[in-house]
């Protein structure tokens, strides 16, 4: 029951990040959708965009270990994957608040 649902939950990770990867879906973006139009002005949304997707795509591979560990019932996939997760979670916020990295 739980591998179906980290499948699920997957597939959508991987569908978002897939619009990321292609410059569409920054509307989606918490930070960026509430920032007022002249800050989104001075934002390279694609690049964030792409930036995004690329987090994304790590996010679904950690989902994918956790259906893993459970369909093969071997508990150290789900520690790494949540460790990765976790890891990439806080990469993401420390390295787009950063510096002016995504400016144009």
């Amino acid at each position: 029951m739980g591998a179906s649902i980290d499948i699920i939950l997957m597939m959508a990770f991987l569908i978002f990040a897939y619009f990321l990867s292609q410059g569409k879906g920054a509307f989606l973006l918490s930070g960026y959708n509430t920032m007022p139009e002249e800050k989104k002005a001075k934002i390279d949304e694609l690049e964030l965009c792409k930036f995004m997707s690329k987090i994304m795509y790590g996010l679904s591979f950690c989902i994918g270990l956790f259906a893993l560990s459970e369909l093969l019932d071997q508990q150290i996939l789900f520690v790494v994957g949540l460790t990765l997760f976790v890891l990439l979670v806080v990469f993401a916020v420390v390295y787009s608040n950063t510096g002016n990295r995504f400016k144009k």
